[in-house]
């Protein structure tokens, strides 16, 4: 009986020092070294957020946190959008900047010309009195 329970601790303190081993040599699976604690990965500029800035969001991971695969799919969904509503921004403010110059073209033309206006004084028609 003695043996049989001795046995049992070997076998236990074997497998115990193979998953030790197994540990330092394979780590955790991360493809990502652990974060120190207290420490964030998440960082995004003051302003002007892109769709990259999203996706190179990284999260630390928790025993109570969420799936991995579910945050990323979400933080490429809002990249896409961004960067897409970056994009309309862009080609609405180049319509705009045009319109503005058309507009300033187009009252520069309706004005007339102070130079060549009006009539100077020695010019006068012959039904103007003097």
């Amino acid at each position: 009986m003695a043996s049989a329970l001795v046995y049992v601790f070997v076998v236990l303190a074997v497998a115990a020092v193979v998953y030790l081993l197994a540990s330092l040599v394979f780590g955790r699976g991360e493809q990502l070294a652990p974060l120190p604690p207290g420490a964030t990965p998440t960082r995004l500029p003051a302003r002007g957020i892109e769709g990259d800035d999203v996706r190179d969001l990284r999260f630390q991971q928790v025993v109570r946190g969420y799936k991995a695969a579910e945050v990323d799919w979400t933080l490429d969904r809002l990249a896409g959008e961004l960067d897409e509503l970056r994009g309309q921004v862009a080609v609405l403010e180049r319509q705009l900047d045009a319109a503005g110059e058309e507009l300033h073209r187009s009252r520069s033309a309706a004005e007339p010309d102070p130079e060549s206006g009006t009539p100077e004084d020695g010019e006068r028609g012959q039904d103007d009195p003097a």
